[in-house]
Formats: C-alpha cells, structure tokens, sequence
C-alpha cells in the first residue's frame, strides 16, 4: 500500500464525508439522495416511509462538511462555514428540515477506513448541528458554527431528526 499524502483534496475529503453519511443513512434504513447541483446548500435529502401512528415520508436535507483538524470547545466543536453556505442553512422559512452534518477524520486519508472480514470501520465521527434558530449573516466571509459534541450522528440520532427537526422549523 502507497502512502498517503496528507488529507486529500477538497474534493477527496468532501466524498469521504458524504459517503460517511450514505453508510450511516444505510445502516438506518434511511433513503439517501445526492443532489446533483450545489444549488441551494443541500448535497443530500434523506426520507423512509415512516412508521404507523407517525408522519408519512418524512424527509430533511443536509449539508455535509469534513474537516480533519476539528477546532474543539469542551462541548462543542467551532466549524468555520462560508457566509454563503451559513446562509442556506439559517433560518425557518423552510418546508423541509436542513442541518450541518460535519465528519471528523483523521488526517491521513489511508487511515479513514479499515476492513476485515469482521467489518468496515470508519474513522472517526459525524456530528449535527441545526441553524433554524439562527439569524441570516449579512456581512463577512465566514461564520463559526458551534457543532454540540452531544449531537454525535448515529443510526438513532439520525432517526430522531426527522421528527426534531420538524418541531425546530414549526418553533416559533
């Protein structure tokens, strides 16, 4: 095996993280849609048909971020997003949920997966953040988003997002 040079390209990494949340979505039962265009800040829209008793085909949306040098806060994780990017995220004039999913990886990129004939790792971890609460910036080039390391990404977590984020976006 060839060395790695270091964490890729934007990109490479970029991949690795969205293929990060299409596992996750997978091993949920999730259905996971790429987006083909970056238009609107969303590069994935995840829906299941629901469960009795609860909302039918449920769906939110996410925007994916990877970082390998995490900028962490006891309880939180700083995450320096472009004012655009923010922006797509903010607020509640949406139908659908939207959140920042953001992977954790190590920075060698032969190291952010291993498999044997037990399982696939991958390393390290993806975290949630949601910006409904949150005003629209309007100057600057970057806002710092505070990521709760309690929000870790699991198939549990992200189950309950459908429904958390729907009572966030109908908060008023």
């Amino acid at each position: 095996m060839q060395a790695s040079t270091g964490f890729g390209d934007n990109n490479h990494r970029g991949d690795f993280g969205e293929q990060f949340i299409r596992m996750l979505a997978a091993a949920a039962n999730i259905d996971a849609a790429r987006r083909e265009r970056d238009r609107v800040g969303v590069d994935w829209q995840l829906g299941h048909p629901g469960r009795p008793g609860t909302r039918r085909y449920p769906i939110i949306e996410a925007q994916v971020k990877c970082t390998s040098s995490p900028d962490a806060h006891g309880e939180h994780i700083s995450y320096d997003l472009k004012v655009k990017n923010y922006n797509q995220l903010a607020g509640r004039e949406y139908d659908v949920p939207r959140f920042l999913f953001l992977v954790l990886a190590p920075t060698d990129a032969v190291t952010w997966s291993h498999a044997n004939p037990d399982r696939l790792l991958l390393r390290h971890a993806a975290y949630w953040a949601c910006l409904h609460d949150q005003e629209l910036c309007e100057n600057g080039t970057t806002r710092t988003v505070h990521v709760p390391r309690t929000n870790l990404l699991t198939v549990d977590s992200l189950h309950e997002l459908f429904t958390e984020g729907r009572e966030l976006l109908e908060a008023s």
